[in-house]
């Protein structure tokens, strides 16, 4: 695990003991030996996950994540959280967590998007974590989402919250939601997204040191190269894919470029992983397709033209390559149509 991931996890367990959970029996029901972390000993990411789900059953909030990131401190996250601190302004500390979301957690991307009327925060589902473990993946996008809204309180001088919060899933408690979230306006559609204002972009951070946040930039990116030397190239690949897949699926060279390698590097460390670089796009043109269809709002005809199809029958084809039937067959099969 990585380090700030295991920040995380520390915080977490603090938090754990400001609610007089008994942290002891917190991490031996997650297979963590507290000492040996308490000694800067391994922590993996099965662990966090685990650490998560028995942090929500023995607090017996169903809610934890949310009132977790509602009180976490920015400092908990280290050099990054000094980064944010020592931004311009809001648009750019936002910018930057986005940039390095995925040293905190593999689980989802964070994307920043400037609109007409303002701006818009979405979190992207790792498909794949997010299938592997959804009691967990529900309370880190709660986290997550409170974290954000709450981060930058203390840093200027207006009360950060956002225009609209649009959630996937059935919520819990509406009013704890939006008073957390601090806004009345939640609904469910098909993606975790925040919306705000355009006024807050260039709200300025008001202890920014932009020469410290030179320093600090340099550090962060020190340990962002680390973390992609270590990282499958078929797992940047596919975290790459899944973030931006409202751009289609580029080609092998568009990928090579935005990760400054050679298409030839890319193809190579793939082959040390026993993939191509098709095979990689055809698993997240699976998962993609079968996330657009269990959904329900999108058209097979405009689901094969998201994932790159000119013809509805080529991805009918390859949909029954992956999953033994077709888009149509599997979408009655969703609904126990026979």
């Amino acid at each position: 695990m990585h380090d700030y991931q295991k920040l995380l996890a520390l915080s977490l367990l603090a938090y754990g003991a400001q609610k007089n959970l008994p942290v002891e029996q917190l991490c031996q029901l997650s297979g963590i030996d507290l000492e040996e972390v308490k000694a800067d000993g391994p922590m993996t990411s099965r662990q966090l996950d685990d650490l998560w789900i028995n942090a929500t059953h023995l607090s017996g909030d169903v809610l934890f994540g949310l009132h977790f990131g509602e009180s976490l401190q920015i400092a908990a996250l280290g050099v990054v959280g000094q980064l944010i601190r020592n931004s311009h302004t809001i648009g750019e500390a936002l910018t930057q967590a986005a940039t390095f979301t995925h040293l905190l957690t593999d689980a989802l991307t964070m994307e920043v998007k400037r609109t007409n009327a303002g701006f818009a925060v979405q979190f992207i589902p790792n498909q794949t974590r997010q299938r592997a473990a959804p009691a967990m993946f529900c309370q880190l996008m709660d986290f997550m989402m409170a974290f954000l809204i709450h981060e930058v309180d203390g840093l200027v001088l207006t009360r950060i919250q956002p225009d609209q919060v649009t959630l996937p899933s059935q919520i819990a408690d509406l009013t704890e939601y939006e008073r957390v979230l601090r806004c009345p306006t939640i609904r469910e559609g098909d993606k975790y997204e925040l919306t705000f204002a355009g006024n807050y972009w260039n709200e300025p951070i008001l202890l920014a040191n932009y020469d410290l946040q030179t320093t600090l930039l340099q550090e962060v990116n020190g340990v962002e190269r680390s973390y992609e030397a270590h990282q499958r190239m078929s797992d940047r690949i596919k975290s790459y894919l899944l973030a931006n897949a409202n751009l289609g699926l580029p080609s092998l060279d568009a990928i090579a470029g935005n990760f400054n390698l050679s298409p030839r590097s890319v193809q190579r460390k793939l082959q040390e992983e026993g993939l191509t670089y098709q095979q990689v796009a055809d698993s997240v043109r699976k998962t993609l397709a079968i996330h657009f269809l269990e959904s329900g709002r999108h058209p097979t005809k405009e689901v094969s033209y998201i994932l790159g199809y000119n013809e509805l029958s080529a991805f009918s084809r390859a949909f029954k390559r992956w999953t033994g039937t077709t888009p149509g067959g599997y979408q009655k099969n969703q609904r126990g149509i026979t």
